[in-house]
């Protein structure tokens, strides 16, 4: 136990500290902080690290277990109306207090907070029911992706233009770290006993689906009742004096995520407690790790999400400002492509994917693969997002040729390449890309005096994107190395079964045989 402690905080300090490290030096450089600024940014730093240890060990032993047991479970009865149903209420149920999802809420001017989470939970659980059911029936992720995401782009012809971002965004702040351990592992479950081949290739593609629902969704209530993006209204960033009041800030912070991750917990755990009482799935043993699972993820959650929000969201705001105000923006691109590269690792979800693809794949896809892509595709979107913040181009003019790229790919590269490519584009777009990054577009956005509703939100969305095709990308060259090496493997045997057949004919010659 103590040796999977260190090893855990050792990948958290691997995680957190190359973009602490990135803004500190901005902060001596480009972008001066203020003092009070910096103090709430390093304590963010140190409850990201402690946070996101402590989170990533109890999701190990506790969502990922409960999940997967369900998952072989519902597969194991054969009974395609209970694995529908089941499927509809855990999406609702895990998206609902989705912390994200609450971020995004409040932003939307023109209709109630509780209607657009609700709407958002329905079409993840909608989308989770088809996700199965595509398991269970081997139909092809890539078609399924092609018709949602066309119907997507036709249906935002129906409703404003500044809806189109929050509509795209909500499909990325849905898949956080409450949603993606439970659903990823589901997903394992049923296609972990599925009957046939292709089982593997089946395991990821949920998130993806999952991602999609709230967008079609969305966008129906948008059209249904004619809204807008509406006026973004910049909150205030609490004004930090002394040291008491930024320890005051956070504490309240605290006490505020409590409150919030307890309620985003309480549906899966009385969900589970239900399982076990019918199934009696796990020994008593298995319970209690379990138990001391979901208290590590309780409190890893908690205190990610205080030094997310409280410490980094006005630093994130801060060096918006900065930036924009600087050369006319042109440090804007350059800047946010750098902490793209680093700041995917430090989502929660991201690891749990990562750890998933090393698994099933036996290692042939490992962990710090996926982290260099994954990194790769995140610098791209947040490069993408500033210059449409400096152009003020339209989000479709982006978003509508990366899903063409995105879905084109997907019909040359192996199956369980597409699957993990736009599961990835759901957990990159986490908690850190609301806390920090969303800030940093915003405060952009303010100085430059450009919109914020059409131009700040958006980014989200890029992130979600870009992913999709590095890691296709990733794919293609996987596939042509294996083609390469089984034409050198056929080669060499060929050779091989060449030389022993004149070497067996010469020694059925006479003069070998008389020899």
């Amino acid at each position: 136990m103590e040796n999977l402690i260190k090893m855990k905080f050792r990948e958290s300090l691997t995680s957190i500290l190359p973009i602490a490290a990135i803004v500190m030096a901005l902060s001596f450089t480009l972008t001066p902080l203020d003092p009070g600024t910096f103090f709430m940014f390093l304590l963010g730093v140190l409850c990201l690290i402690a946070g996101l240890a402590v989170f990533t060990m109890g999701a190990e032993m506790s969502m990922q277990t409960l999940g997967a047991k369900l998952g072989s479970s519902l597969a194991a009865s054969g009974k395609i109306w209970l694995i529908t149903l089941i499927s509809f209420i855990i999406g609702i149920l895990v998206t609902i207090s989705e912390p994200d999802l609450q971020i995004l809420a409040d932003q939307v001017s023109g209709v109630p907070n509780m209607t657009l989470i609700l709407t958002v939970s329905l079409g993840v659980g909608i989308f989770l029911a088809i996700a199965m059911l595509r398991i269970v029936f081997h139909v092809s992720l890539s078609l399924l992706l092609g018709i949602f995401y066309i119907l997507a782009f036709g249906m935002c012809l129906f409703v404003p233009s500044d809806f189109w971002s929050v509509a795209f965004d909500s499909g990325g702040v849905t898949t956080g770290p409450m949603t993606v351990p439970f659903i990823m592992a589901i997903g394992a479950g049923v296609s972990g006993i599925r009957a046939g081949g292709g089982g593997h290739d089946d395991s990821f593609g949920l998130v993806a689906l999952c991602s999609i629902g709230p967008i079609l969704s969305v966008l129906i209530l948008g059209i249904c009742f004619g809204l807008g993006g509406g006026e973004f209204e910049l909150a205030e960033i609490a004004v930090v004096e002394s040291t008491r009041s930024g320890m005051a800030y956070y504490m309240h912070g605290f006490t505020e995520h409590i409150k919030g991750v307890a309620i985003a917990l309480l549906p899966t755990l009385i969900f589970s407690v239900l399982f076990q009482l019918t199934t009696r799935a796990f020994s008593t043993k298995k319970l209690i790790r379990i138990g001391v699972g979901i208290v590590y993820t309780f409190v890893g959650l908690v205190v990610f999400l205080t030094g997310a929000n409280e410490g980094f969201r006005s630093t994130g705001l801060a060096l918006g400002n900065i930036l924009a105000a600087t050369d006319s923006g042109a440090w804007l691109i350059p800047v946010s492509m750098l902490i793209g590269y680093f700041i995917v690792n430090a989502e929660p979800a991201v690891y749990v994917l990562n750890k998933q693809v090393e698994q099933i794949t036996a290692g042939a896809i490992s962990a710090k693969t996926m982290r260099l892509t994954l990194s790769i595709g995140v610098c791209a979107a947040l490069g993408l997002s500033m210059l449409r913040i400096l152009t003020g181009i339209s989000i479709l003019w982006i978003l509508i040729p990366g899903y063409v790229i995105a879905l084109g790919l997907s019909f040359f590269v192996p199956k369980f390449f597409t699957g993990i490519a736009f599961d990835s584009g759901g957990v990159a777009s986490g908690a850190m890309m609301s806390a920090f990054v969303l800030p940093m577009a915003i405060g952009a956005c303010s100085t430059l005096g450009v919109d914020i509703m059409t131009q700040a939100f958006g980014c989200v969305a890029f992130v979600a994107m870009t992913p999709i095709i590095s890691i296709q990308i990733c794919g293609l060259v996987y596939n042509l190395k294996a083609k390469r090496a089984i034409s050198r493997f056929t080669t060499e045997r060929e050779v091989f079964l060449d030389y022993s057949a004149s070497v067996f004919e010469e020694l059925k010659s006479p003069a070998a045989v008389k020899h």
